[in-house]
């Protein structure tokens, strides 16, 4: 193994080293960031060559993890190896942003000397080794025996109680949440309230929370594996610990000690359900456009104007809530959050507060919570619930949980790929079709040992960012690659498994059909895929100035 290892970390070396002329190269084109917009081609193209680097680096860093333990396996072997061998073919020759959009080493300004420089020895192995039709067989059948133990992969716990978290929740996902996920999803139906009650009391909203506060003061990393579990079942499972993780981080970055006492016990035990209200109709990711106002009337603020795509916002107790403080102040400047109190709703009314109302929206996936717009006229909100109780502070404490959110999503698409993995080799293994199953045929399994492969990458490098976010790094660079990766993974995962199936994939009757327009959302929410790598590009082009 030793070998192998030692050929990934200088093809790995290749690697870097091809980023830093594509860098260097790109900053020049967007001139110091003010033709950023014009060259997105170029920009966010490189935002994904780091991300494909990262990934290698993360790859590498988990086979020294498991290969030191003495736990590197045949199926992680070859795992590594096709990981490698792909993601550096794609590197030199192009690789893919979305199903339609491809960069190419010219759209990054790599010339011949460069892209002959990549190709040495090692990468030029791997992509022949990682490309080899006895390679991919291999993994296929390695896949299969290991599937049949119950997984696909070690994942190499950093931790090894985290284990038994995955195996808690596991069994939780297998007994409450995966028969009947179906239902949930085909009536477009509320997770049932003594789901949700099951998930606070195994510690689900207060993963994060400090023990102080009444959580369980757990790491990143564990709330990626609980996570990743629970979005493997559903994920609108998955996503009900998203709200109480921000409105969390929200109050123990930015709230007063009264707020922190006043909020985050329930917010840890589930008794307060919170939603965000950020995004408004027209504006999307721009937040620096909001109009919602909020104007102070004597010990109360009154808020005044419309939101939307508002994820469980009718059965919340707490509305984490951005609007405007000082009409006088464009863009992020002049925009407070507000601790916004509410009760809840029922199905016969929805919004019983007075000054609110709100219409769902229908959607295809991502169902279990529902999605509203609201429409605010005068509702109050007492002033000690400003966050802070200082003004003009909203978008920088909402900027501060930006990492968690988008590390928390990355687990999200990583457990609904898992998913659609596991249905699609189960499916493959089980129709027959000319006589034998369809996973002997090379291009069905080739599909599926990819999907292992490339699953085990994005949740590699989540962890990792989870990692950097646990050690109190500023890690906004790796949590966007990880959301990046792990959501496109998610959607290639789904579709590829959808193909698996055939035309029964396409009937609502296999569950397949639910996971892949669950796994659509994933590239839009938390930041659009386009606005990730943005940020991505932003972020290593500032590197490279300073």
């Amino acid at each position: 193994m030793t070998s192998m290892i030692a050929a990934c970390a200088a093809a790995l070396a290749a690697a870097e080293a091809l980023f830093e002329v594509a860098r260097a190269a790109v900053r020049v084109r967007v001139a110091d960031l003010g033709k950023l917009d014009a060259e997105q081609q170029a920009a966010h193209g490189l935002a994904w060559v780091a991300t494909y680097v990262e990934a290698l680096r993360q790859l590498l860093a988990w086979a020294r993890r498991l290969d030191s333990d003495g736990r590197l396996g045949n199926l992680e072997r070859l795992i590594l190896v096709v990981g490698y061998g792909e993601y550096l073919a794609q590197l030199g020759g192009g690789l893919p942003m979305s199903q339609g959009e491809m960069v190419r080493p010219q759209d990054l300004g790599l010339d011949d000397e460069a892209l002959a420089a990549f190709q040495a020895p090692a990468v030029r192995a791997l992509i022949a080794e990682g490309a080899a039709p006895a390679t991919r067989a291999g993994l296929a059948a390695a896949l299969a025996e290991a599937a049949d133990g119950g997984g696909h992969g070690d994942p190499g716990f950093p931790d090894p109680t985290l284990l038994q978290f995955q195996e808690q929740f596991r069994r939780f996902v297998t007994a409450k949440v995966a028969p009947h996920a179906a239902r949930w999803h085909g009536d477009d139906a509320l997770i049932p309230l003594e789901v949700i009650a099951e998930m606070a009391g195994m510690g689900t909203f207060g993963l994060t929370v400090p023990e102080e506060h009444g959580g369980l003061g757990l790491s990143k990393v564990a709330m990626c594996v609980v996570t990743e579990e629970l979005s493997r079942g559903y994920i609108g499972v998955g996503s009900m610990g998203t709200r109480s993780e921000i409105a969390a981080e929200l109050i123990r970055l930015g709230g007063t000690p009264a707020q922190k006492e006043r909020w985050l016990p329930g917010l840890a035990s589930g008794a307060v359900l919170p939603t965000a209200v950020f995004t408004e109709p027209g504006t999307g990711s721009d937040l620096g456009g909001l109009k919602t106002r909020a104007v102070r009337d004597g010990n109360v603020y009154r808020i005044t104007g419309n939101k939307t795509w508002i994820t469980h916002a009718a059965r919340a107790d707490l509305m984490t809530l951005l609007a405007r403080t000082d009409p006088n102040e464009g863009g992020y400047r002049g925009l407070s959050m507000f601790l916004a109190e509410k009760p809840r709703g029922t199905a016969a009314d929805p919004f019983p507060a007075a000054g609110m109302t709100g219409s769902e929206i229908r959607v295809l996936g991502y169902r279990g919570m529902k999605e509203y717009e609201l429409a605010f006229d005068g509702f109050a909100v007492p002033a000690a619930n400003l966050l802070g109780e200082v003004e003009g502070q909203g978008f920088k404490q909402l900027m501060a949980t930006f990492e968690s959110a988008r590390i928390q999503t990355a687990a999200r698409a990583v457990g609904v790929a898992q998913n659609a993995l596991e249905l699609g080799l189960d499916y493959a293994r089980g129709r027959q079709q000319f006589g034998r199953a369809i996973y002997g045929f090379p291009r069905v399994a080739n599909k599926l040992a990819w999907m292992a492969v490339e699953i085990m990458m994005a949740r590699q490098l989540t962890w990792f960012a989870a990692a950097q976010k646990d050690a109190d790094k500023r890690c906004d660079l790796e949590a966007g690659m990880a959301k990046l990766l792990a959501a496109r993974v998610a959607w290639a995962a789904a579709d590829n498994a959808l193909q698996v199936h055939g035309g029964n994939g396409y009937a609502e009757e296999y569950p397949i059909s639910r996971v892949l327009v669950d796994s659509r959302i994933l590239n839009i929410f938390e930041g659009a895929a386009e606005i990730q790598a943005q940020v991505v590009a932003r972020r290593l082009l500032e590197n490279e100035r300073n």
